[in-house]
């Protein structure tokens, strides 16, 4: 079992078909395979062994992808960070992973390098381009000319580690999903069974980070023989112009790519005919967007929803759910995140493992060979979320009705989720909480058209001190991500208490929701 032996038979089946494309060039599934056989001959060379971690920090490139099929040949452990993370959490990933091996681009050699001055695992550093003459980073295109391109590829258990996915954690640091090979074959399985069938002659762009959701269609889409488009920012001029240029077939984005290219001038005149499938999911989207989006790029919408812990979406809302809400008989299924498709198990119970009806409200719970094995060195975390019994709880509050679509109502947990990233409170309240004029602090997500939900924090100052909205939002740069800081800032003289004393976060939300039917936007 290797995920690695796929895109050797792609290669062989379709070795002249572009398998990657990038800015003005592309990479042929022969391209792709010789070269990550080329860098799995250079890992293994450079004394890297099963079950080893490799961390990879860099917007997105196409050594990427060359370095997710050699891991995956190796057995590596692929530790895949977004590059987005400010110097501190990404100093924290590394600590908790303990790579022996990174790779990163120019943007991020420094950051890695203030990051890992006290990590003794690390033992190499991979420049994706020249390093300018710093010994301490080897470059990747010489590393990967040395090697032999022979096929590479052991073989793996279902329970070995392939990936530490990366994300916020309720305790204010990142903590890892532990996904095995096993996950990671089951992904593959219900990608291509559902929501992102595809095959030779057919494009996927990705333009958000593939070190992120984005990254779980890479494998599926190679296994079918498909291409995949990979931009390296989301500029929306640029992704219209790239869609109509290039005839992309599929997409995957988040709500708030879909709201920022409605917003753009430019969609009035592109031909976007050739799509036949925009997914979105990782956040949340409006009714009225959807119609909005529907009326734009024609019937080609499916959203889905899923999580790092299931190894991608397990719920779906496909085409026809949607033909069916906007030109047929139920309009509410907008508010839905869909039904269970592929080997998913996904159920809605109560606190006691029961399954609710009717219009009880209990949790979404997942159970299945996509769910992951656990956090990454965090047994009580893990504690909390996988039961005894096999079944994962998402933290996440809906109802299902008489046709089994599961409809979310409000977050169990207090993550928030903003364009498509998890933010918990308490990592941005812990770093406003160092500002000198912030007394107490409490984050929140309000309503958001663009972002689905954005996030606010609610301010009590100190006596005697002053402090302004970007003020606040400014101390917040460089001490965390850019999709974790607050976009806007409001001062109470108090925060409500619990009858324990304790911070009420659902009083300091509410007023915000009034009138929401749900308590995601």
């Amino acid at each position: 079992m290797n995920l690695g032996m796929y895109l050797a038979r792609s290669a062989r089946f379709w070795p002249h078909r572009p398998a990657v494309l990038f800015r003005d060039g592309q990479l042929s599934y022969r391209d792709l395979e010789l070269r990550s056989n080329r860098l799995a001959h250079a890992l293994q060379a450079l004394g890297l062994k099963r079950g080893d971690r490799v961390a990879i920090v860099s917007p997105n490139r196409p050594e990427i992808v060359e370095f997710e099929c050699a891991l995956y040949k190796l057995g590596l452990v692929k530790v895949a960070l977004n590059s987005r993370l400010a110097p501190q959490e990404l100093a924290d990933a590394l600590a908790n992973a303990e790579p022996v091996a990174v790779a990163a681009g120019p943007e991020h050699r420094g950051m890695v390098d203030a990051a890992t001055q006290q990590l003794d695992s690390l033992q190499h550093r991979i420049a994706f381009e020249p390093a300018g003459g710093d010994s301490n980073w080897r470059p990747y295109e010489p590393l990967l000319a040395a090697q032999p391109d022979t096929h590479v590829c052991i073989d793996m258990q279902a329970d070995d580690l392939a990936v530490l996915h990366y994300t916020s954690g309720s305790t204010g640091k990142l903590k890892a999903a532990m996904q095995t090979v096993g996950n990671r074959h089951a992904s593959l399985r219900k990608i291509i069974m559902g929501r992102m069938h595809a095959g030779p002659g057919d494009l996927l762009m990705l333009c958000g980070p593939i070190t992120h959701a984005s990254g779980m269609f890479i494998q599926p889409m190679l296994f079918q023989g498909a291409s995949i488009l990979l931009m390296e920012r989301f500029q929306p001029a640029e992704i219209l112009e790239a869609i109509e240029k290039h005839r992309v077939t599929h997409c995957f984005m988040v709500p708030a790519m879909i709201h920022a290219l409605l917003a753009e001038p430019s969609i009035r005149t592109r031909d976007l005919s050739s799509l036949k499938l925009l997914s979105y999911g990782a956040a949340p989207m409006s009714p009225a967007r959807i119609r909005e989006a529907w009326a734009a790029f024609g019937p080609v919408l499916a959203q889905g929803y899923g999580a790092g812990e299931t190894t991608g979406g397990v719920l779906a809302l496909s085409i026809d759910d949607h033909r069916r809400a906007i030109e047929g008989d139920r309009p509410e299924l907008l508010l839905a995140c869909g039904r269970a498709g592929g080997e998913s198990d996904v159920q809605v119970l109560d606190d006691a493992g029961r399954p609710v009806e009717g219009d009880a409200i209990g949790e979404i719970c997942v159970r299945g060979a996509d769910v992951f094995a656990g956090y990454w060195r965090a047994e009580p975390q893990t504690r909390e979320v996988l039961q005894p019994d096999g079944w994962l709880r998402t933290g996440d509050l809906a109802r299902v009705d008489h046709e089994g679509y599961i409809f979310i109502v409000d977050r169990k947990k207090e993550m928030l989720v903003s364009g498509g990233f998890n933010v918990y409170p308490s990592e941005v309240e812990k770093v406003l909480a160092e500002h000198p004029a912030v007394h107490e602090v409490c984050v929140i997500g309000v309503p958001d058209d663009h972002w689905g939900e954005a996030v606010k924090a609610v301010v009590v100052l100190r006596e005697g001190q002053d402090a302004d909205g970007p003020d606040v939002m400014e101390f917040c740069r460089g001490r965390l991500a850019d999709f974790k800081r607050p976009r806007s800032v409001d001062f109470v003289p108090m925060l409500p208490k619990n009858a324990n004393g304790k911070l009420s976060r659902k009083d300091v939300r509410e007023p915000y929701w009034l009138g929401r039917e749900r308590r995601v936007n």
